[in-house]
């Protein structure tokens, strides 16, 4: 058994730190956990750009007999990710012992920081909402948000080619899950069966017209009287999460740092002494870049 040392402790502490950061995170995210993350979790530096394909279009011909085959040259399309946003959450412990002693310590000062991350995240990806222009936007802005809205949004896709094995997500701010709730047709027994049951007991919306509905505090508002917000509908590969592995310390600076990663979720935890307040700090960071992938995928959703 090795020698029990005052790094193999420091480096113990920086590991159940970490351990706990994740699962907070995933548990806090909306958006993260519904745009397409599948992207190599390789180390990376603020600024960096990642390409990410986008398969081209082809047709298809039909051959009459002693005929050719019509060659074609698709250009493979590419969006690019910038890894620009790098955040941080920083929380100083006086006494780390008595949090190894009491791990329900640990989540009180953790749970608050890595709950900031994933809102700032929630926040950059739900403003790209802007950047949809290939479908046109349905709903009203200042109007609640209507079955025929919703319909609209539906239709659209449908007519962008979305391939209807793709699942279809709309996000929503409070208001709108509000009035989803409260459309007659899907809110009782008699007409939506158990869906109808669970929205008016358990107050779910669940599922409407293809849509896997969730809602967000971090939807973009804009405008003031009426105010209009932008709530979503989209598919996975609409939009991209790209999130970088950031690299370890200078070593023999006295900061020690853990990674925490699933799913290609990454974030980084670093613990340092801090001699002017005589306590351990913690910094829990992430570096990440969002964009739209697939124009077409999404539409805008005023209410």
């Amino acid at each position: 058994m090795p020698a029990i040392t005052s790094a193999n402790v420091a480096n113990a502490i920086v590991k159940l730190v970490a351990v706990d950061a994740l699962p907070a995170l995933m548990g806090n995210l909306v958006l993260g956990n519904l745009v397409n993350r599948d992207f190599e979790p390789t180390l990376a530096s603020a600024g960096d750009t990642v390409n990410v394909p986008i398969p081209p279009t082809l047709t298809a011909n039909n051959i009459a007999e002693g005929g050719s085959v019509v060659a074609q040259n698709p250009n493979l399309g590419n969006a690019q990710i910038v890894l620009n946003t790098h955040a941080e959450a920083t929380f100083q412990i006086p006494d780390v012992t008595k949090v190894l002693a009491v791990p329900d310590l640990l989540q009180l000062y953790m749970q608050p920081a890595v709950v900031a991350l994933a809102e700032k995240i929630e926040s950059d990806i739900l403003s790209l909402y802007s950047q949809f222009t290939a479908n046109t936007p349905v709903g009203t802005g200042g109007v609640p948000l209507t079955e025929a809205a919703i319909d609209a949004a539906e239709t659209a896709l449908f007519q962008a080619k979305v391939p209807a094995s793709a699942p279809k997500y709309l996000v929503v701010d409070g208001n709108a899950y509000s009035a989803l709730r409260q459309i007659p047709r899907f809110s009782e027994f008699r007409t939506a069966g158990e869906a109808g049951l669970r929205a008016l007991i358990d107050g779910t919306v669940g599922k409407i017209k293809d849509f896997y509905v969730f809602r967000s505090q971090f939807v973009q508002k804009t405008g003031s009287s009426p105010v209009t917000t932008h709530n979503l509908a989209f598919t996975k590969n609409a939009i991209g999460l790209v999130i970088r592995r950031l690299p370890q310390p200078l070593p023999g600076t006295g900061a020690i740092a853990e990674y925490a990663e699933l799913g290609n979720f990454g974030m980084r935890v670093i613990m340092s002494y801090q001699p002017n307040t005589l306590a351990q700090q913690f910094t829990v960071d992430v570096l990440y870049g969002c964009a739209v992938l697939r124009n077409n995928h999404g539409v805008q959703v005023r209410s």
